[in-house]
């Protein structure tokens, strides 16, 4: 585990940031099911739609698939402006909420948002084989479940693991409180089933960067359920697991996670290019 502090953190932050020119083309509101699927439902018309922000110049670029966060019953579709850079596409994702819907739904969700990505990016210049899922809380959650347990994609015919690297800034380990509370278990029961990502840990997945904030300010046992997921990661033999902890923040600590995320999408990139030759 990798403590951070935080001024080193915010140093990254404002190089990132002010060195990038920000120049991206978009895409709004596009639908990601197919038209069948849009039109059988209002409400799947309405929420699973994503935004797609890219560089109109260059070419073979890397794409972040980004769910955001709201406990899976809030939220909308967003792009926080840490995460634009003009060499890096962002895919924002909406997708249906609880009470709603009900799990399995919104994992169905973010698996069909991340199949569009791989089957649509090429045409607006992207490399499908540099696509990162990254999310925040219940989007952290989506992003590590998506990417472990490989039959929500593979309903979608991708294979989970395409996908060039998972970020998860403050996700669960266990199964998410309000999946426990759809079948009436207490928030303050810690339960580890298939809707738990701890429960589908295994050594071939992609790279995996985990992200919590301060374990003494952090929502009660986050940061200790990402250091069991680390751990048991490591053991089955995954050999691209980090998990950083950020001294002094929150839950709200995707700030100081988002130049981490710049930094491991270079590092898994260049890797990748040096393979290539």
């Amino acid at each position: 585990m990798k403590k951070l502090i935080v001024l080193a953190v915010f140093i990254s932050l404002v190089i990132v940031t002010f060195s990038q020119k920000k120049t991206l083309k978009k895409e709004l509101n596009i639908p990601y099911y197919n038209v069948s699927v849009t039109k059988s439902d209002n409400y799947i018309a309405e929420k699973c739609k994503l935004d797609v922000y890219y560089p109109d110049s260059i070419k073979g670029f890397s794409t972040i698939v980004w769910f955001h966060g709201g406990g899976l019953s809030g939220g909308n579709k967003e792009l926080p402006v840490q995460l634009i850079q003009n060499e890096v596409a962002i895919v924002s994702v909406g997708y249906r909420l609880n009470p709603k819907v009900k799990c399995p739904k919104y994992i169905e969700d973010a698996a069909a948002a991340v199949a569009w990505t791989f089957n649509n990016i090429e045409k607006y210049g992207g490399d499908k084989k540099k696509i990162f899922v990254c999310g925040h809380s219940a989007g952290a959650y989506l992003t590590t479940m998506i990417g472990l347990e490989k039959k929500w994609l593979a309903a979608n015919n991708i294979d989970a693991n395409q996908i060039a690297g998972l970020f998860s800034l403050s996700g669960n380990g266990i199964t998410h409180p309000t999946i426990r509370k759809e079948n009436g278990i207490s928030d303050k029961v810690p339960i580890i089933d298939q809707f738990a990502p701890l429960y589908h840990v295994r050594a071939d997945a992609p790279p995996l960067i985990l992200m919590t904030g301060d374990r003494e300010k952090e929502f009660y046992g986050r940061y200790e359920e990402n250091a069991y997921m680390a751990r048991m990661m490591k053991l089955t033999g995954h050999k691209e697991t980090v998990l950083y902890e950020f001294d002094g923040y929150g839950h709200g600590m995707r700030v100081p996670g988002f130049p981490l995320v710049f930094k491991h999408i270079t590092i898994i990139t260049d890797k990748m290019n040096k393979s290539s030759k």
